[in-house]
């Protein structure tokens, strides 16, 4: 499988640093990128002035609580959007919330993940999240 983009919108350091590491294991070759805010994530997304040229991510990382546009209003905007609708979202946060839940999956989140803590189940998170992935890539092809 060739090189998977990922795109990781998160603004706490440490979930940074676990899942920079925790994708360093993976069996599949990834480019990992983070973004900190909504904001931040529309316009890479978008291609807008930074990012202009940027290739665009095969998947996406979202977490709920960001400052700015949150993950459940900046996952409203992808899935609405024509040229991004497509773009498999994971929501990977530590909400477990019933409303947050409810409400990603209103807006077409493709699957809503609560952050384990413990370093082990973290990995082994990420490793579902690479299993997920490439059974959404062959599902959709």
């Amino acid at each position: 499988m060739n090189e998977i983009n990922i795109l990781l919108v998160e603004d706490n350091e440490g979930d940074i640093i676990l899942t920079t590491e925790a994708f360093k294991d993976m069996e599949m070759e990834n480019r990992l990128t983070v973004v900190k805010n909504g904001e931040e994530a529309l316009r890479y997304l978008k291609k807008q002035g930074q990012y202009e040229g940027v290739p665009s991510p095969q998947l996406v990382l979202l977490d709920i609580n960001l400052p700015g546009i949150d993950g459940k209003q900046l996952l409203g905007l992808i899935k609405k959007d024509e040229e991004l609708k497509d773009i498999p979202v994971v929501m990977l946060t530590c909400s477990e919330d019933d409303s947050d839940i409810s409400d990603c999956y209103d807006n077409q989140v493709n699957w809503y993940i609560t952050k384990p803590i413990d370093y082990d189940k973290y990995t082994k998170v990420m490793h579902e999240i690479e299993a997920f992935y490439v059974s959404f890539v062959a599902y959709n092809k």
